[in-house]
Protein backbone atom coordinates (compact mmCIF):
# COMPACT_ATOMS: atom_id res chain seq x y z
CA UNK A 1 0.00 0.00 0.00
CA UNK A 2 1.56 3.32 -1.00
CA UNK A 3 0.29 6.82 -0.59
CA UNK A 4 -3.16 7.99 0.26
CA UNK A 5 -5.64 5.16 -0.26
CA UNK A 6 -8.77 5.87 1.77
CA UNK A 7 -10.07 3.06 3.93
CA UNK A 8 -13.85 2.82 4.04
CA UNK A 9 -14.99 2.08 7.57
CA UNK A 10 -16.77 3.73 10.44
CA UNK A 11 -14.50 5.99 12.42
CA UNK A 12 -15.27 9.52 13.40
CA UNK A 13 -12.98 10.54 10.56
CA UNK A 14 -11.76 8.23 7.82
CA UNK A 15 -8.09 7.29 7.85
CA UNK A 16 -5.93 6.82 4.81
CA UNK A 17 -4.14 3.54 4.32
CA UNK A 18 -0.36 3.76 4.24
CA UNK A 19 2.28 1.04 4.10
CA UNK A 20 3.82 2.25 7.35
CA UNK A 21 0.54 1.82 9.23
CA UNK A 22 0.28 -1.80 8.11
CA UNK A 23 3.97 -2.58 8.58
CA UNK A 24 5.65 -4.49 11.40
CA UNK A 25 9.07 -2.96 12.15
CA UNK A 26 12.11 -4.82 13.47
CA UNK A 27 14.68 -2.65 15.24
CA UNK A 28 18.38 -3.43 14.94
CA UNK A 29 21.11 -2.07 17.20
CA UNK A 30 24.02 -2.77 14.82
CA UNK A 31 26.74 -2.67 17.47
CA UNK A 32 25.21 -5.75 19.11
CA UNK A 33 23.47 -7.65 16.31
CA UNK A 34 26.00 -9.75 14.36
CA UNK A 35 29.77 -9.48 13.89
CA UNK A 36 31.06 -10.69 10.51
CA UNK A 37 34.79 -9.89 10.81
CA UNK A 38 35.63 -11.12 14.33
CA UNK A 39 36.52 -7.74 15.81
CA UNK A 40 33.91 -8.06 18.56
CA UNK A 41 31.66 -5.36 17.07
CA UNK A 42 28.48 -5.90 15.08
CA UNK A 43 28.48 -4.62 11.51
CA UNK A 44 26.46 -4.20 8.33
CA UNK A 45 27.69 -7.42 6.64
CA UNK A 46 26.65 -9.23 9.80
CA UNK A 47 23.13 -7.86 9.40
CA UNK A 48 23.05 -8.91 5.74
CA UNK A 49 23.92 -12.44 6.80
CA UNK A 50 20.92 -12.54 9.15
CA UNK A 51 18.28 -11.05 6.82
CA UNK A 52 16.64 -14.41 6.15
CA UNK A 53 16.14 -14.81 9.90
CA UNK A 54 14.49 -11.37 10.07
CA UNK A 55 12.41 -11.96 6.95
CA UNK A 56 11.27 -15.26 8.45
CA UNK A 57 9.35 -13.38 11.09
CA UNK A 58 7.24 -11.73 8.42
CA UNK A 59 8.28 -8.15 9.19
CA UNK A 60 7.97 -5.38 6.62
CA UNK A 61 10.67 -2.91 7.68
CA UNK A 62 13.90 -2.60 9.62
CA UNK A 63 14.76 0.37 11.80
CA UNK A 64 18.54 0.62 11.83
CA UNK A 65 20.01 2.48 14.79
CA UNK A 66 22.73 5.02 13.87
CA UNK A 67 25.26 3.65 11.40
CA UNK A 68 27.05 6.95 10.76
CA UNK A 69 30.66 7.86 11.36
CA UNK A 70 30.92 8.69 15.06
CA UNK A 71 33.39 8.87 17.96
CA UNK A 72 30.83 6.69 19.79
CA UNK A 73 30.67 8.75 22.96
CA UNK A 74 26.94 7.92 23.00
CA UNK A 75 27.03 4.74 20.91
CA UNK A 76 26.48 6.44 17.56
CA UNK A 77 24.06 9.15 18.65
CA UNK A 78 26.94 11.61 18.34
CA UNK A 79 27.34 11.89 14.57
CA UNK A 80 30.62 13.10 13.11
CA UNK A 81 29.71 12.71 9.43
CA UNK A 82 26.13 12.21 8.21
CA UNK A 83 27.25 10.93 4.81
CA UNK A 84 29.75 8.35 5.98
CA UNK A 85 29.37 4.88 7.55
CA UNK A 86 31.12 4.12 10.83
CA UNK A 87 34.34 2.31 9.92
CA UNK A 88 33.70 -0.54 12.38
CA UNK A 89 30.30 -1.14 10.73
CA UNK A 90 31.65 -1.30 7.18
CA UNK A 91 31.51 0.92 4.12
CA UNK A 92 28.90 2.76 2.07
CA UNK A 93 29.07 -0.17 -0.36
CA UNK A 94 28.06 -2.42 2.55
CA UNK A 95 25.15 -0.12 3.31
CA UNK A 96 24.03 -0.22 -0.33
CA UNK A 97 24.25 -4.02 -0.29
CA UNK A 98 22.15 -4.11 2.88
CA UNK A 99 19.56 -1.85 1.28
CA UNK A 100 19.34 -4.04 -1.82
CA UNK A 101 19.38 -7.33 0.10
CA UNK A 102 16.53 -6.11 2.29
CA UNK A 103 14.58 -4.85 -0.73
CA UNK A 104 14.92 -8.24 -2.42
CA UNK A 105 13.13 -9.71 0.61
CA UNK A 106 10.39 -7.05 0.49
CA UNK A 107 11.78 -5.36 3.58
CA UNK A 108 12.10 -1.58 3.72
CA UNK A 109 14.91 0.12 5.65
CA UNK A 110 14.45 3.18 7.82
CA UNK A 111 17.43 4.82 9.48
CA UNK A 112 17.96 6.60 12.78
CA UNK A 113 18.68 10.29 12.22
CA UNK A 114 19.94 12.58 15.00
CA UNK A 115 19.09 16.18 14.13
CA UNK A 116 19.01 17.92 17.51
CA UNK A 117 22.75 17.67 18.00
CA UNK A 118 25.98 16.46 16.40
CA UNK A 119 29.31 15.21 17.66
CA UNK A 120 31.72 17.90 18.78
CA UNK A 121 34.03 16.40 16.12
CA UNK A 122 31.59 17.23 13.30
CA UNK A 123 33.17 19.69 10.87
CA UNK A 124 30.39 22.19 11.58
CA UNK A 125 31.23 22.33 15.27
CA UNK A 126 34.99 22.28 14.72
CA UNK A 127 34.56 25.41 12.63
CA UNK A 128 31.93 26.86 14.97
CA UNK A 129 34.24 26.77 17.98
CA UNK A 130 37.20 28.16 16.01
CA UNK A 131 36.15 31.69 16.90
CA UNK A 132 33.29 34.10 17.37
CA UNK A 133 33.67 35.33 13.79
CA UNK A 134 33.41 31.85 12.28
CA UNK A 135 30.76 31.53 9.53
CA UNK A 136 29.53 28.41 11.35
CA UNK A 137 29.44 29.99 14.82
CA UNK A 138 25.65 30.32 14.66
CA UNK A 139 25.20 26.66 13.66
CA UNK A 140 25.16 25.91 17.40
CA UNK A 141 23.78 27.60 20.51
CA UNK A 142 26.45 29.81 22.04
CA UNK A 143 26.16 32.31 24.88
CA UNK A 144 28.59 34.87 26.26
CA UNK A 145 30.52 33.40 29.16
CA UNK A 146 31.46 36.60 30.95
CA UNK A 147 28.44 36.36 33.27
CA UNK A 148 28.88 32.70 34.14
CA UNK A 149 26.66 29.76 33.22
CA UNK A 150 23.76 31.15 31.11
CA UNK A 151 20.98 29.39 33.06
CA UNK A 152 20.16 26.35 35.18
CA UNK A 153 19.46 23.84 32.37
CA UNK A 154 20.55 20.32 33.35
CA UNK A 155 22.02 17.75 30.98
CA UNK A 156 20.30 14.37 30.79
CA UNK A 157 23.72 12.79 31.34
CA UNK A 158 24.48 14.72 34.52
CA UNK A 159 25.67 18.20 35.36
CA UNK A 160 24.92 21.42 33.51
CA UNK A 161 23.68 21.53 29.91
CA UNK A 162 26.18 24.32 29.27
CA UNK A 163 29.86 23.66 28.57
CA UNK A 164 32.45 26.43 28.73
CA UNK A 165 34.76 26.58 25.73
CA UNK A 166 38.29 27.35 26.92
CA UNK A 167 39.32 29.13 23.73
CA UNK A 168 36.56 31.78 23.64
CA UNK A 169 35.28 31.67 27.18
CA UNK A 170 31.75 31.24 25.82
CA UNK A 171 29.29 28.49 26.66
CA UNK A 172 27.61 26.11 24.21
CA UNK A 173 24.42 24.16 24.88
CA UNK A 174 24.28 20.35 25.09
CA UNK A 175 21.15 18.63 26.37
CA UNK A 176 23.11 15.36 26.39
CA UNK A 177 26.89 14.79 26.65
CA UNK A 178 29.26 17.75 26.36
CA UNK A 179 30.53 16.02 23.22
CA UNK A 180 27.02 16.41 21.72
CA UNK A 181 26.47 20.14 21.10
CA UNK A 182 22.93 21.17 20.16
CA UNK A 183 22.31 22.58 16.71
CA UNK A 184 20.72 25.99 16.33
CA UNK A 185 17.64 25.33 14.22
CA UNK A 186 16.77 29.02 14.22
CA UNK A 187 19.58 29.37 11.67
CA UNK A 188 18.03 28.73 8.19
CA UNK A 189 21.39 27.45 6.93
CA UNK A 190 21.25 24.66 9.53
CA UNK A 191 17.81 23.64 8.36
CA UNK A 192 18.86 23.72 4.71
CA UNK A 193 21.88 21.50 5.42
CA UNK A 194 19.78 19.09 7.49
CA UNK A 195 17.22 18.82 4.68
CA UNK A 196 20.00 18.06 2.20
CA UNK A 197 21.17 15.21 4.43
CA UNK A 198 17.66 13.78 4.51
CA UNK A 199 17.38 13.97 0.71
CA UNK A 200 20.76 12.22 0.37
CA UNK A 201 19.51 9.13 2.23
CA UNK A 202 16.04 9.14 0.72
CA UNK A 203 17.50 9.34 -2.78
CA UNK A 204 19.72 6.41 -1.88
CA UNK A 205 16.56 4.40 -1.18
CA UNK A 206 15.86 4.42 2.54
CA UNK A 207 12.15 4.32 3.35
CA UNK A 208 12.16 6.92 6.10
CA UNK A 209 13.58 8.00 9.42
CA UNK A 210 13.31 7.48 13.12
CA UNK A 211 14.06 11.01 14.34
CA UNK A 212 15.94 11.10 17.63
CA UNK A 213 14.64 13.57 20.29
CA UNK A 214 13.09 15.60 17.46
CA UNK A 215 10.81 17.70 19.75
CA UNK A 216 13.95 19.32 21.22
CA UNK A 217 15.06 21.10 18.03
CA UNK A 218 13.44 24.47 18.85
CA UNK A 219 14.80 26.52 21.75
CA UNK A 220 13.44 29.56 23.54
CA UNK A 221 16.44 31.75 22.78
CA UNK A 222 15.87 33.86 25.90
CA UNK A 223 16.74 30.77 27.97
CA UNK A 224 14.77 31.47 31.15
CA UNK A 225 15.69 29.37 34.19
CA UNK A 226 13.64 26.23 34.75
CA UNK A 227 11.37 26.19 37.77
CA UNK A 228 12.00 23.62 40.54
CA UNK A 229 9.14 21.53 39.12
CA UNK A 230 10.60 21.67 35.61
CA UNK A 231 14.02 20.65 36.90
CA UNK A 232 12.47 17.37 38.07
CA UNK A 233 11.55 16.50 34.46
CA UNK A 234 13.33 18.93 32.09
CA UNK A 235 12.31 16.98 28.99
CA UNK A 236 8.87 18.57 29.09
CA UNK A 237 10.37 22.05 28.97
CA UNK A 238 12.93 21.12 26.31
CA UNK A 239 10.24 19.65 24.04
CA UNK A 240 8.08 22.77 24.10
CA UNK A 241 10.15 25.08 21.92
CA UNK A 242 8.27 27.96 20.28
CA UNK A 243 8.98 26.98 16.65
CA UNK A 244 9.11 23.17 16.73
CA UNK A 245 5.95 22.77 14.65
CA UNK A 246 7.03 25.41 12.13
CA UNK A 247 10.27 23.53 11.61
CA UNK A 248 8.61 20.13 11.28
CA UNK A 249 6.10 21.48 8.78
CA UNK A 250 8.96 23.03 6.82
CA UNK A 251 10.76 19.66 6.88
CA UNK A 252 7.65 17.98 5.53
CA UNK A 253 7.09 20.61 2.88
CA UNK A 254 10.69 20.76 1.70
CA UNK A 255 11.60 17.07 1.93
CA UNK A 256 9.14 14.45 3.13
CA UNK A 257 6.16 15.39 0.95
CA UNK A 258 8.24 14.47 -2.11
CA UNK A 259 8.83 10.86 -1.00
CA UNK A 260 6.68 7.94 0.18
CA UNK A 261 8.62 7.95 3.43
CA UNK A 262 7.83 6.98 7.00
CA UNK A 263 8.72 9.28 9.89
CA UNK A 264 8.61 8.25 13.52
CA UNK A 265 9.62 10.84 16.07
CA UNK A 266 11.02 10.02 19.47
CA UNK A 267 8.52 11.84 21.66
CA UNK A 268 10.56 12.23 24.85
CA UNK A 269 8.90 15.07 26.74
CA UNK A 270 5.76 15.25 24.58
CA UNK A 271 2.65 14.89 26.69
CA UNK A 272 -0.30 12.93 25.36
CA UNK A 273 -2.26 16.18 25.11
CA UNK A 274 0.33 17.67 22.75
CA UNK A 275 0.98 14.51 20.73
CA UNK A 276 -1.73 15.24 18.11
CA UNK A 277 0.05 18.46 17.18
CA UNK A 278 2.91 16.32 15.86
CA UNK A 279 1.01 13.53 14.09
CA UNK A 280 -2.42 14.74 13.01
CA UNK A 281 -2.47 13.93 9.29
CA UNK A 282 -3.89 17.35 8.43
CA UNK A 283 -0.91 19.14 10.04
CA UNK A 284 1.72 17.51 7.76
CA UNK A 285 4.47 17.03 10.34
CA UNK A 286 5.35 13.46 11.43
CA UNK A 287 3.63 10.11 10.86
CA UNK A 288 3.84 8.75 14.39
CA UNK A 289 5.50 9.22 17.76
CA UNK A 290 7.43 6.92 20.06
CA UNK A 291 5.81 7.77 23.38
CA UNK A 292 7.60 7.05 26.66
CA UNK A 293 4.41 7.01 28.72
CA UNK A 294 4.22 3.20 28.89
CA UNK A 295 7.88 2.22 29.17
CA UNK A 296 8.56 4.92 31.77
CA UNK A 297 5.37 4.24 33.71
CA UNK A 298 7.39 2.82 36.60
CA UNK A 299 10.41 5.11 36.36
CA UNK A 300 11.53 8.22 38.17
CA UNK A 301 14.77 9.00 36.39
CA UNK A 302 17.04 6.01 37.06
CA UNK A 303 14.85 4.86 39.95
CA UNK A 304 12.43 1.95 39.62
CA UNK A 305 8.93 2.52 40.98
CA UNK A 306 5.83 0.34 41.09
CA UNK A 307 3.30 -0.17 38.31
CA UNK A 308 -0.14 -1.72 38.14
CA UNK A 309 -2.07 -3.25 35.26
CA UNK A 310 -4.94 -0.72 35.51
CA UNK A 311 -2.41 2.14 35.28
CA UNK A 312 -0.68 0.37 32.37
CA UNK A 313 -3.98 -0.01 30.51
CA UNK A 314 -4.98 3.57 31.25
CA UNK A 315 -1.92 4.85 29.38
CA UNK A 316 -2.89 2.96 26.23
CA UNK A 317 -6.47 4.19 26.40
CA UNK A 318 -5.31 7.76 26.93
CA UNK A 319 -2.82 7.60 24.06
CA UNK A 320 -5.42 6.16 21.71
CA UNK A 321 -8.00 8.73 22.73
CA UNK A 322 -5.76 11.79 22.53
CA UNK A 323 -4.08 10.79 19.28
CA UNK A 324 -7.52 10.99 17.71
CA UNK A 325 -8.99 9.50 14.57
CA UNK A 326 -6.46 11.20 12.31
CA UNK A 327 -3.31 10.46 14.30
CA UNK A 328 -1.09 7.41 14.72
CA UNK A 329 1.07 5.79 17.40
CA UNK A 330 4.14 3.58 17.49
CA UNK A 331 3.56 0.54 19.71
CA UNK A 332 6.52 -1.00 21.56
CA UNK A 333 7.60 -2.36 24.93
CA UNK A 334 11.37 -2.38 24.50
CA UNK A 335 14.05 -0.71 22.43
CA UNK A 336 17.70 0.29 22.70
CA UNK A 337 16.87 2.84 25.43
CA UNK A 338 14.82 0.60 27.72
CA UNK A 339 15.19 -2.70 29.59
CA UNK A 340 14.04 -5.98 28.10
CA UNK A 341 10.26 -6.27 27.80
CA UNK A 342 9.92 -9.72 29.38
CA UNK A 343 11.94 -8.60 32.42
CA UNK A 344 10.09 -5.32 32.66
CA UNK A 345 6.41 -6.08 32.09
CA UNK A 346 6.45 -9.88 31.87
CA UNK A 347 7.80 -12.63 34.11
CA UNK A 348 11.33 -13.74 33.24
CA UNK A 349 11.44 -16.68 35.64
CA UNK A 350 12.10 -20.04 33.93
CA UNK A 351 8.50 -21.12 34.50
CA UNK A 352 6.79 -18.14 32.88
CA UNK A 353 9.35 -16.45 30.61
CA UNK A 354 8.15 -18.06 27.37
CA UNK A 355 4.44 -17.59 28.08
CA UNK A 356 4.79 -14.00 29.21
CA UNK A 357 7.04 -13.05 26.29
CA UNK A 358 4.36 -14.40 23.93
CA UNK A 359 1.64 -12.58 25.86
CA UNK A 360 3.49 -9.29 25.52
CA UNK A 361 3.97 -9.97 21.82
CA UNK A 362 0.20 -10.35 21.54
CA UNK A 363 -0.21 -6.91 23.07
CA UNK A 364 2.32 -5.16 20.82
CA UNK A 365 0.95 -6.70 17.63
CA UNK A 366 -2.75 -6.15 18.28
CA UNK A 367 -2.98 -2.56 19.54
CA UNK A 368 -3.83 0.38 17.28
CA UNK A 369 -0.57 1.68 15.85
CA UNK A 370 2.55 0.46 14.11
CA UNK A 371 4.27 -2.31 16.11
CA UNK A 372 8.03 -2.24 16.73
CA UNK A 373 9.94 -5.38 17.72
CA UNK A 374 13.40 -4.92 19.24
CA UNK A 375 16.12 -7.43 18.39
CA UNK A 376 15.95 -10.42 20.73
CA UNK A 377 12.40 -9.64 21.83
CA UNK A 378 11.27 -12.43 19.50
CA UNK A 379 13.44 -14.78 21.60
CA UNK A 380 12.40 -13.50 25.01
CA UNK A 381 15.88 -12.17 25.81
CA UNK A 382 16.09 -10.94 29.42
CA UNK A 383 17.84 -8.28 31.45
CA UNK A 384 21.53 -8.76 32.23
CA UNK A 385 22.47 -9.60 35.86
CA UNK A 386 24.59 -6.50 36.53
CA UNK A 387 26.41 -6.46 39.88
CA UNK A 388 28.95 -3.60 39.67
CA UNK A 389 28.99 -0.17 38.05
CA UNK A 390 32.12 -1.13 36.08
CA UNK A 391 30.00 -3.62 34.12
CA UNK A 392 27.90 -0.86 32.56
CA UNK A 393 28.82 0.84 29.30
CA UNK A 394 26.19 3.59 29.12
CA UNK A 395 27.43 7.18 29.35
CA UNK A 396 24.16 8.06 31.09
CA UNK A 397 24.90 5.60 33.89
CA UNK A 398 28.41 7.00 34.33
CA UNK A 399 27.11 10.55 34.60
CA UNK A 400 24.40 9.55 37.06
CA UNK A 401 26.89 7.55 39.14
CA UNK A 402 29.13 10.60 39.42
CA UNK A 403 26.23 12.87 40.36
CA UNK A 404 24.29 10.63 42.73
CA UNK A 405 26.76 8.11 44.20
CA UNK A 406 30.06 9.98 44.15
CA UNK A 407 28.08 13.08 45.09
CA UNK A 408 26.92 11.32 48.25
CA UNK A 409 23.20 11.38 47.45
CA UNK A 410 22.63 7.61 47.35
CA UNK A 411 24.51 4.42 48.23
CA UNK A 412 26.21 2.34 45.52
CA UNK A 413 24.06 -0.67 46.48
CA UNK A 414 20.83 1.27 46.06
CA UNK A 415 21.93 2.73 42.72
CA UNK A 416 22.91 -0.66 41.26
CA UNK A 417 19.72 -2.31 42.56
CA UNK A 418 17.63 0.18 40.59
CA UNK A 419 19.77 -0.05 37.46
CA UNK A 420 19.33 -3.83 37.41
CA UNK A 421 15.76 -3.02 36.47
CA UNK A 422 15.97 0.30 34.59
CA UNK A 423 19.26 0.54 32.68
CA UNK A 424 19.17 0.76 28.90
CA UNK A 425 22.34 -1.36 28.83
CA UNK A 426 20.08 -4.41 29.27
CA UNK A 427 18.99 -3.97 25.66
CA UNK A 428 22.52 -3.52 24.34
CA UNK A 429 24.06 -6.88 25.19
CA UNK A 430 24.92 -8.95 22.09
CA UNK A 431 22.20 -10.82 20.21
CA UNK A 432 22.01 -14.47 21.28
CA UNK A 433 22.25 -16.55 18.11
CA UNK A 434 23.24 -19.97 19.48
CA UNK A 435 24.72 -21.79 22.46
CA UNK A 436 28.32 -21.50 21.28
CA UNK A 437 30.99 -19.15 22.61
CA UNK A 438 29.78 -15.53 22.84
CA UNK A 439 26.31 -16.72 21.82
CA UNK A 440 27.47 -16.90 18.20
CA UNK A 441 27.58 -13.09 18.04
CA UNK A 442 31.30 -12.93 17.29
CA UNK A 443 34.30 -15.17 16.71
CA UNK A 444 36.45 -12.65 18.57
CA UNK A 445 37.78 -13.69 21.96
CA UNK A 446 35.90 -10.84 23.61
CA UNK A 447 32.83 -8.95 22.29
CA UNK A 448 32.53 -5.20 22.83
CA UNK A 449 29.96 -5.80 25.60
CA UNK A 450 29.21 -8.74 27.84
CA UNK A 451 26.89 -11.51 26.62
CA UNK A 452 24.01 -12.45 28.92
CA UNK A 453 25.07 -15.73 30.61
CA UNK A 454 21.68 -17.33 29.86
CA UNK A 455 22.51 -17.53 26.12
CA UNK A 456 22.96 -21.31 26.30
CA UNK A 457 19.21 -21.65 26.96
CA UNK A 458 17.90 -18.53 25.21
CA UNK A 459 19.06 -18.25 21.60
CA UNK A 460 17.80 -18.11 18.02
CA UNK A 461 19.01 -21.57 17.04
CA UNK A 462 16.99 -23.18 19.82
CA UNK A 463 13.87 -21.15 18.99
CA UNK A 464 14.03 -21.95 15.29
CA UNK A 465 14.13 -25.66 16.13
CA UNK A 466 11.05 -25.46 18.37
CA UNK A 467 7.61 -25.08 16.80
CA UNK A 468 6.22 -23.77 20.10
CA UNK A 469 8.95 -21.17 20.62
CA UNK A 470 8.54 -17.43 21.03
CA UNK A 471 9.96 -16.84 17.55
CA UNK A 472 7.40 -19.20 16.00
CA UNK A 473 4.60 -17.47 17.89
CA UNK A 474 5.73 -14.11 16.51
CA UNK A 475 5.49 -15.62 13.02
CA UNK A 476 1.90 -16.77 13.57
CA UNK A 477 0.89 -13.54 15.23
CA UNK A 478 2.31 -11.34 12.45
CA UNK A 479 0.57 -13.50 9.84
CA UNK A 480 -2.73 -13.11 11.71
CA UNK A 481 -2.26 -9.35 11.97
CA UNK A 482 -1.67 -9.15 8.24
CA UNK A 483 -4.85 -11.12 7.51
CA UNK A 484 -7.14 -8.99 9.74
CA UNK A 485 -7.24 -5.28 8.94
CA UNK A 486 -9.18 -4.71 12.15
CA UNK A 487 -5.93 -5.33 14.06
CA UNK A 488 -4.42 -2.35 12.25
CA UNK A 489 -7.20 0.13 11.62
CA UNK A 490 -9.97 -0.98 13.95
CA UNK A 491 -11.34 1.10 16.81
CA UNK A 492 -9.84 0.29 20.20
CA UNK A 493 -11.91 -0.12 23.39
CA UNK A 494 -10.66 -1.41 26.74
CA UNK A 495 -13.49 -3.64 28.02
CA UNK A 496 -12.42 -3.85 31.68
CA UNK A 497 -10.07 -0.98 32.64
CA UNK A 498 -10.13 -1.73 36.37
CA UNK A 499 -9.31 -5.46 36.22
CA UNK A 500 -6.02 -6.09 38.02
CA UNK A 501 -5.08 -9.29 36.17
CA UNK A 502 -6.71 -9.21 32.72
CA UNK A 503 -6.16 -6.84 29.82
CA UNK A 504 -9.18 -7.28 27.53
CA UNK A 505 -9.91 -5.05 24.55
CA UNK A 506 -11.88 -4.98 21.34
CA UNK A 507 -10.72 -3.99 17.86
CA UNK A 508 -13.66 -3.20 15.57
CA UNK A 509 -13.59 -2.45 11.86
CA UNK A 510 -16.89 -2.35 10.04
CA UNK A 511 -18.60 -5.67 10.74
CA UNK A 512 -15.43 -7.36 12.01
CA UNK A 513 -14.90 -7.66 15.75
CA UNK A 514 -11.71 -8.98 17.30
CA UNK A 515 -11.32 -9.53 21.03
CA UNK A 516 -7.87 -9.70 22.63
CA UNK A 517 -7.50 -11.02 26.17
CA UNK A 518 -4.22 -11.28 28.08
CA UNK A 519 -3.72 -12.74 31.54
CA UNK A 520 -1.00 -10.69 33.27
CA UNK A 521 -0.68 -13.05 36.23
CA UNK A 522 0.50 -16.44 37.47
CA UNK A 523 -3.06 -17.50 38.30
CA UNK A 524 -5.82 -18.74 35.96
CA UNK A 525 -8.41 -16.10 35.12
CA UNK A 526 -11.98 -16.44 33.91
CA UNK A 527 -12.82 -14.34 30.87
CA UNK A 528 -16.47 -13.49 30.30
CA UNK A 529 -17.09 -13.02 26.59
CA UNK A 530 -19.32 -10.13 25.53
CA UNK A 531 -22.54 -11.16 23.83
CA UNK A 532 -22.35 -9.97 20.23
CA UNK A 533 -25.24 -11.89 18.66
CA UNK A 534 -22.96 -14.60 17.24
CA UNK A 535 -20.48 -17.15 18.55
CA UNK A 536 -16.83 -16.26 18.89
CA UNK A 537 -14.05 -18.03 16.98
CA UNK A 538 -10.82 -18.64 18.87
CA UNK A 539 -8.19 -17.54 16.32
CA UNK A 540 -4.92 -17.80 18.25
CA UNK A 541 -3.59 -18.45 21.75
CA UNK A 542 -0.03 -18.28 22.97
CA UNK A 543 -0.12 -21.54 24.95
CA UNK A 544 -1.86 -24.12 22.79
CA UNK A 545 -2.95 -24.89 19.27
CA UNK A 546 -6.63 -24.83 20.13
CA UNK A 547 -8.84 -23.05 17.63
CA UNK A 548 -12.46 -23.08 16.53
CA UNK A 549 -15.88 -22.05 17.81
CA UNK A 550 -16.26 -21.04 21.45
CA UNK A 551 -19.58 -22.51 22.55
CA UNK A 552 -19.48 -21.12 26.09
CA UNK A 553 -19.90 -17.54 27.32
CA UNK A 554 -16.69 -17.92 29.32
CA UNK A 555 -13.08 -18.84 28.57
CA UNK A 556 -10.54 -19.95 31.15
CA UNK A 557 -7.15 -18.32 30.61
CA UNK A 558 -4.12 -20.10 32.05
CA UNK A 559 -1.31 -18.10 33.71
CA UNK A 560 0.13 -15.61 31.20
CA UNK A 561 -2.14 -16.91 28.46
CA UNK A 562 -3.30 -14.61 25.69
CA UNK A 563 -6.15 -15.29 23.30
CA UNK A 564 -7.42 -13.58 20.16
CA UNK A 565 -11.05 -14.23 19.28
CA UNK A 566 -13.11 -12.98 16.38
CA UNK A 567 -16.58 -12.49 15.00
CA UNK A 568 -16.02 -11.70 11.37
CA UNK A 569 -18.36 -10.34 8.74
CA UNK A 570 -21.49 -10.04 10.88
CA UNK A 571 -23.95 -7.14 10.64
Amino acid sequence: MSKGTELDFDRQNSLERHWWKEAVVYQIYPLSFADSDADGIGDLPGIIGKLDYIAGLGVDAIWLCPHFDSPNVDNGYDIRDYRKVLREFGTMDDFDRLLEAARSRNIRLIIDLVLNHTSDQHEWFVESRSGRDSPKRNYYVWRDGSGGVPNNFPSFFGGSAWQKDDASGDYYLHYFAKEQPDLNWDNPHVRADVFDIMRFWLDKGVAGFRLDVIPFISKDQTFPDLTPEQLEAPQFAYSDGPLVHDYLQEMNREVLAHYDAMTVGEAYGVTDVKAPLFVDEDRHELDMLISFDVVRLDRNGWRKTDWSLPAFKAVYSRLDRTIGASGWNAIFLSNHDNPRAVSHFGDDTPEFRVASAKALATLVLTLRGTPFIYQGEELGMTNFPFQHVEEFDDIEVKGQWAEHVLGGKVSPECFIAHLRQTSRDHARTPMQWNGNTNAGFTAAEKPWFAVNPNYTEINAEADLANENSIYRYFQRLIALRRSKLALTYGDYVDLDPAHKKLFVYMRTLGADRLLVAINFSREPQLLELPAMGASWDLLLTNLSGRQGKVLSSEVQLAPWESAILGILGTD
